[in-house]
Formats: structure tokens, sequence, C-alpha cells
């Protein structure tokens, strides 16, 4: 039933979400800044300066107040949304865009492939998959999907960043020869270990919930 499918759709994504936004706002302070040595260093940064860590346009607000430190540009989504409006006009909401759909397309395009075959892996013949294996199988497809999708995720990040603070870039190809330039091929893969950190327990929960919430009001029949 597509509703149902629309339900248990939006609670897993919820349910990911919540598990994996404290990583994602130190995966993005990681890729788009200079400032920190490493993870721990950016963790502990960001604890003693904040606190705890409590699609273009929407992905665009939150790299912008994620990649906020102890300046505050922007106070709150209301607020970010207000400041680009004003500064950039409608299109600076969509300030890398090219970048979203370079990252996402291919990513989501092999992003179920892992997840089936390592449920299968893991299931006995004619048996249904149980909990091991559907949390497993949606956590490989998690972080095999990140892996593909870090380098263009650095530039969308690096891109989204220019206008709120960070440094300004003229495009997708700019920022590549730039980065690469100044910091080898190694800073496309800035943020690929939280990446997979982040992606194995948000997929695992996302699957997991998505598939339990399916097989309870719409149970296969027999």
């Amino acid at each position: 039933m597509p509703f149902i499918e629309f339900i248990a759709g939006s609670v897993s994504g919820a349910l990911g979400l919540a598990v994996g936004y404290p990583l994602d706002t130190m995966k993005v302070r990681l890729q788009a800044q200079s400032a920190y040595q490493g993870i721990l260093h950016c963790m502990s940064k960001t604890y003693s300066n904040e606190g705890v860590c409590v699609n273009a346009p929407i992905d665009l607000v939150k790299v912008c107040l994620q990649g906020q430190t102890t300046v505050q540009r922007y106070r709150g989504p209301v607020h970010c949304v207000t400041v680009i409006l004003r500064e950039e006009g409608p299109k600076g909401l969509f300030r890398g865009g090219l970048a979203i759909a370079l990252r996402d397309i291919p990513s989501y395009g092999l992003y179920f492939l892992p997840y089936e075959v390592t449920r299968k892996a893991l299931t006995q013949s004619g048996e249904e998959p149980g909990t091991f294996a559907t949390m497993m199988a949606g956590g490989m497809a998690g972080v095999v999907t990140w892996a593909f999708a870090t380098p263009m995720d650095v530039v969308k990040a690096r891109l989204q960043m220019s206008r709120a603070g960070g440094r300004e870039y003229r495009g997708v190809l700019h920022c590549m020869r730039v980065s690469f330039r100044e910091e080898g091929a190694r800073v496309f893969f800035k943020g690929l270990l939280l990446n997979s950190l982040r992606a194995f327990p948000v997929n695992a929960v996302m699957f997991l919930s998505y598939e339990s919430l399916m097989s309870m009001y719409c149970p296969p029949t027999t």
C-alpha cells in the first residue's frame, strides 16, 4: 500500500536522521574548514564552544547552520533563508545544487545493490531475513554509498559555505581544481571516516524500521 510505504519511509528516515545528525555536523565542518586537526579535535572544539549538537535549499541551510562555530551569522533556519535571499536572491538557495546532483544520482543508483546482496548472503535459503541481516545489509549499503559519494560531498560542502564565511569558489570545477592544488587528492576524502561511522548506524536503523513497519502493516501473503 503506497500510504503505508510512505509512513514507513518517513518514520525510518526520521529515526536515521536523529541517529546521524551529530556526526553529520562534524563531517561538514571537517570538509568545509581547515581549522581542525581531525575528528576528535573537531568534536572537542565543537563541544567546548557550543555544547552537544543538537533538497538543495534545505541542505544548503543545514550546512550553513552546521558550519557556524563562534561567529553566529545566522540565528536559525528562517533567518538563514532570509539572509541568503536578501544577499543572493532565489538562486542563492541552490548554491551547490549541481554538486548535490553529481553526488546523489550515481550514489543512489548504487544504494540498494549492496543492501540486497548483503541481506541475501546473511539469510539462509527459504527463510525471511532477520533483524541482524537487515541491519548489517542497511549499514553496508550506507557505507558503500558514502564511499562513492564523499569526494563530491566535499565539493558540495565547500561550495555551500563559500558565501557563508568560507572561501569563495566559482563553481564545481574551480572548487575541485583549487582544493586539489592546495591540499592534494586526499582532500576529496575528508570526512570519509565520519561518513562511514554515521552511515552504518543510520542506514541500519532506517532499513530495520522500514522493513519492520512494512511487515507489521503489510505482511507478505502466503
